[in-house]
């Protein structure tokens, strides 16, 4: 995911029912220091009084803007760790690469990430994650009209591939030999199908899910492959921020085992799996 060339780092609020846009932009200024913080139940947060999360939108049904507020399924899972502390989530919309560097963790502008990110090795050298929270593949999604029915009839039959740039989507479809179109978000992913840019995409299943619920996708598009990548999703803190990581880590022990967890799935991502909700760690 890529942000486009200008855009700004923008704050938004979040609750599991409320979450809307604040009408400011955030800077990129360290206060994670101390100056503004807090410390509450032993987690240090850069800003008092809130939980303050790094995103990247849209990227439904994890995280986008619905009706003006910022809802989806990590949103619901992380106001459930402010909830813990006594505090409110705020969400901080940023480009994708800064994830993968713990840029934004590091200057202080956030606490955590949660974005829909897989869990690699490569990653885990500039942060440290959670226990892994949901269980992901990817799937191809093609028109029903270009005569696509796996991953290998792209290749065979001459089509276009497309992806979202910076994911391990990208990744994968570059590791089996493909040049894919990237895309800077899930919304000009879909665009891109919708317009014959490219006849297929692969991209995470449950962003899938959720465009397959418009009838008009549905009626246009198919899955034709589901590819189990072993991926895992985690949230992301600064390195050597233990106490904020168990926090998180409690809150989803917690959720799973009470039934938290079960209805959030279900209101965001469709039928419940239970093999997502105790994957192995990573």
């Amino acid at each position: 995911m890529k942000t486009l060339p200008g855009r700004r780092t923008r704050l938004l609020a979040a609750t599991t029912a409320t979450a809307g846009l604040v009408l400011v932009a955030a800077g990129c200024s360290s206060n994670g220091g101390g100056s503004g913080g807090a410390t509450v139940k032993g987690v240090h947060l850069v800003k008092a009084g809130q939980l303050t999360t790094c995103t990247h939108l849209p990227y439904p049904p994890f995280q986008s803007e619905v009706g003006g507020k910022v809802q989806g399924f990590d949103v619901a899972l992380i106001d459930l760790v402010a909830k813990n502390l006594g505090v409110k989530q705020q969400i901080v919309d940023t480009p994708f690469e800064n994830f993968k560097t713990g840029a934004f963790l590091n200057s202080g502008q956030c606490d955590l990430a949660a974005a829909g990110m897989t869990i690699t090795p490569e990653r885990k050298k500039n942060v440290d994650f959670s226990d892994p929270y949901f269980e992901a593949t990817q799937a191809v999604l093609a028109d029903k009209s270009s005569g696509v029915n796996s991953l290998a009839d792209v290749k065979a039959k001459g089509k276009k591939l497309g992806a979202q740039a910076q994911t391990t989507g990208e990744d994968y479809a570059k590791s089996k030999g493909y040049d894919p179109v990237s895309f800077e978000s899930s919304d000009a992913v879909l665009n891109g199908l919708r317009t014959g840019q490219v006849q297929a995409v692969v991209i995470d299943y449950p962003v899938v899910q959720g465009w397959l619920k418009d009838k008009a996708n549905a009626d246009k598009f198919k899955v034709v492959d589901n590819l189990k990548t072993g991926e895992q999703y985690g949230f992301t803190v600064k390195k050597g921020n233990a106490a904020l990581r168990e926090a998180i880590d409690k809150a989803l022990k917690d959720a799973k085992a009470d039934g938290t967890y079960k209805k959030i799935y279900e209101r965001w991502i469709g039928p419940y799996d239970a093999s997502v909700a105790s994957p192995a760690g990573s």
